[in-house]
């Protein structure tokens, strides 16, 4: 390959996906990012890598069945495949509905808000930094290759994000919100606005749009910030926006 197969770098021009499934999700979303793949001997009867080996086959894409190099770059032993790809830029869509996430920390619960997007439907997401590096190994195996599915733009501070989207209405989520999200009818586009998972959005953001609550026991203070979004897109996915 064209670079450097070591460990992963926040800085370099290419990453890794582990695992067979994101990486055959990298395959069918992001085919002309990938650089190669390199798998596992003991996976010769999986079927996922079996079909790896088809796709690369049939697009001329290298694939190198290193054992050692797999386990030095996976850190696990149960990864058969893992997807070497060159990281890449997406604008997100004007007119379309998006997701803000203001200083996502947990690559975990990143990884995971990736993947209930797709589930709802919801394909563009701004992220405000700084922030958990969306091209981390972890994150694209907690998002199980969704990630490659979704256009992430990243913005330096909110108000360069609300400058270039000022046709959006703004929804954010807080504990103590305005609105009841049963109750919220979100006017597209729209964007909805989530703070950390430590201490949510500050109350400067109450000066944009409708702040929304998501109501629980008072036996918590707050939600998970993964579980929040979740919510909040199966809220928006059945009203049908």
């Amino acid at each position: 390959m064209k670079v450097e197969l070591k460990k992963y770098q926040k800085d370099a021009d290419h990453s890794y996906c582990l695992g067979v499934f994101p990486t055959l999700e990298l395959l069918e979303h992001q085919l002309d990012q990938v650089l190669g793949v390199i798998v596992h001997s003991r996976g010769a009867d999986n079927s996922g890598v079996q079909k790896i080996r088809r796709i690369c086959g049939e697009h001329n894409l290298e694939l190198i069945e290193n054992d050692r190099l797999l386990e030095k770059l996976s850190q696990r032993g149960n990864t058969y495949a893992i997807g070497v790809f060159q990281k890449f830029t997406r604008e997100l869509a004007f007119d379309a509905n998006h997701l803000v996430l203001v200083h996502p920390s947990g690559m975990g619960n990143l990884g995971t808000i990736l993947r209930t997007m797709v589930g709802f439907n919801h394909r563009q997401l701004a992220v405000i930094e700084p922030a958990a590096d969306i091209f981390h190994p972890k994150v694209i195996r907690a998002s199980m290759g969704a990630v490659f599915q979704i256009r992430v733009q990243t913005f330096s501070q909110f108000t360069d994000y609300w400058g270039t989207f000022s046709n959006h209405a703004l929804y954010p989520l807080m504990t103590d919100g305005e609105v009841s999200l049963s109750e919220a009818a979100f006017q597209q586009p729209y964007s909805l606005i989530f703070g950390e998972e430590a201490s949510g959005l500050e109350d400067s953001y109450r000066q944009y749009g409708t702040s929304i609550v998501i109501p629980h026991s008072p036996a918590i203070d707050s939600l998970n910030i993964a579980l929040s979004v979740g919510i909040s897109l199966y809220h928006a996915y059945l009203a049908g926006t």
